[in-house]
């Protein structure tokens, strides 16, 4: 089993930046692909950004793209996303997640372990 928790999210101001961490335990996720969801007020759960489970490639939704940065940190078994130029419209709860030895994206119910989530909200 894997756990996951996700950290740093909160109120912003547009324009500003924050780090999301996602922490797993229970199991080493050098073997698992990992991502980020977000999902806003009446709104899909949907993908923003992910990572290859080599670490060979990432993906980023075209929303986030220059903006985001996922990055994963083995020795801490942790994964950030680094948001910045924050939007309005990024307001969300943001969800990690993570599959075996997926690719860099995928669908929702293609990941089997995720995090509670954490709130960001950006105004404007």
């Amino acid at each position: 089993q894997v756990q996951l928790v996700e950290s740093g999210g909160g109120l912003v101001q547009a324009g500003g930046s924050l780090r999301l961490s996602c922490a797993a335990s229970g199991r080493t996720v050098s073997s698992y692909a990992m991502a980020w969801f977000r999902q806003g007020p009446g709104q899909e759960r949907d993908i923003v950004a992910g990572i290859h489970w080599t670490g060979g490639s990432t993906y980023y939704a075209d929303s986030v793209k220059g903006r985001f940065t996922l990055s994963r940190d083995y020795a801490k078994n942790t994964v950030y996303l680094q948001m910045n130029s924050l939007k309005p419209e990024d307001t969300a709860v943001y969800y990690c997640a993570a599959r075996f030895r997926g690719q860099a994206v995928g669908g929702r119910a293609e990941y089997n372990y995720w995090g509670q989530g954490t709130q960001v909200t950006v105004s404007s």
